[in-house]
């Protein structure tokens, strides 16, 4: 049965439940809001704090984001998603907070956000937030190093819900000024690289699912 998702195109959070739902095989139906919605009645009724996405299926409404990945991975046959050996369960997990946690307001929101997505919109830059983003931004990209290691993905040989969360977040992150300075020579480029090779991260791509470029026939 396909899962409706609730969110604003091209977002990273809307993005990494599309990634596990085309990982696993799961349709979807992506119920596309503007910006702003997420905090109307309507949508707070679904979602009490107003953060996006939040999903349906078969009558059973989900939010938070890491929630809604790990249930897609446990209710749909497909390729797993989450490790079965603890260790790289728990490298898993953890690459997954330092995403949520340290990335999103630094690389996404602080650069990205500013660098990328308010000149799209025509929104002024916020070049202090850009400033203020730098020092985290670097510490973070450091530590994803660290935990990838030799590994081709963050938990290992194969792709995890870790891999998807950081693509969502890291695949900009050369397209900007400040982060192609902060990432260059890094071996996070040859996993951007390797995620980019995958079908899911093409179909899901910012400016595709923001209808800036044509999707392919």
């Amino acid at each position: 049965m396909t899962i409706v998702i609730h969110g604003v195109p091209g977002s990273p959070y809307v993005r990494k439940v599309l990634l596990a739902c085309e990982e696993k095989g799961v349709p979807w139906d992506l119920r596309a809001m503007n910006f702003g919605d997420n905090k109307g009645p309507d949508y707070l009724a679904r979602q009490p704090f107003g953060r996006i996405p939040a999903i349906e299926h078969d009558g059973f409404q989900l939010y938070e984001v890491q929630a809604i990945l790990r249930y897609i991975d446990a209710a749909f046959d497909g390729p797993a998603l989450t490790p079965a050996d603890p260790k790289a369960m728990a490298r898993m997990s953890q690459v997954m907070n330092i995403v949520d946690c340290y990335v999103m307001p630094s690389l996404s929101a602080g650069i990205g956000f500013n660098r990328i997505v308010a000149p799209i919109f025509g929104m002024p830059v916020n070049e202090d937030a850009v400033k203020v983003a730098i020092p985290q931004a670097r510490t973070c990209l450091r530590a994803l190093e660290d935990i990838l290691g030799s590994n081709r993905y963050f938990a290992g040989h194969q792709v995890s819900l870790a891999d998807l969360a950081a693509v969502a977040h890291l695949d900009f992150v050369p397209a900007s000024p400040e982060g192609a300075e902060l990432i260059a020579g890094s071996p996070l480029l040859a996993w951007l690289d390797r995620m980019a090779e995958r079908p899911s991260v093409q179909k899901t791509a910012m400016r595709r699912m923001m209808g800036l470029e044509e999707q392919a026939a």
